[in-house]
């Protein structure tokens, strides 16, 4: 159910500007609650490095010059895959998620990307309902990680 008291009268989608959005991000991830997981990877170096290789499909969303969410997408040229979806809790329930997926899937397909993946914790519930009620399928696979550095 939408809740109409918090949606914004205009939501613009746009590309993430680096480094003048970065602080706005950081901090929109920091209180997104327990579905992301800063990392290293997370950095301002790192970030810089990550928009070099796709900066079209790192996306912010804006209301009155506020970021009020985030997706992050990476293409290596086979898969695609997606990173911290955010939106701030005010706005949640609003289809912004959903605007900020439905716009990287459409920049990842032009890119010639067939499929994509993306990570929940098993825990993270909200993320798990609403991954699914737009078309993303649970696979029984394990995920192995490992930190090089």
């Amino acid at each position: 159910m939408r809740n109409n008291s918090t949606l914004p009268r205009e939501v613009a989608l746009r590309e993430f500007q680096f480094p003048a959005d970065y602080a706005q991000v950081i901090s929109l991830w920091q209180n997104a609650g327990p579905g992301i997981h800063l990392r290293r990877s997370d950095t301002m170096e790192e970030i810089a490095r990550k928009i070099q290789r796709d900066p079209d499909l790192f996306l912010v969303a804006e209301v009155d010059g506020r970021i009020i969410g985030t997706v992050v997408g990476g293409f290596d040229g086979r898969r695609g895959m997606v990173y911290h979806l955010a939106v701030e809790h005010t706005f949640r329930k609003n289809g912004i998620g959903a605007q900020l997926m439905q716009e990287l899937e459409k920049r990842l397909k032009r890119k010639g990307c067939h499929r994509s993946y993306l990570l929940v914790t098993h825990d993270n519930l909200e993320a798990i309902r609403f991954y699914e009620a737009h078309g993303w399928e649970r696979m029984e696979i394990l995920t192995f990680g490992k930190d090089l550095g």
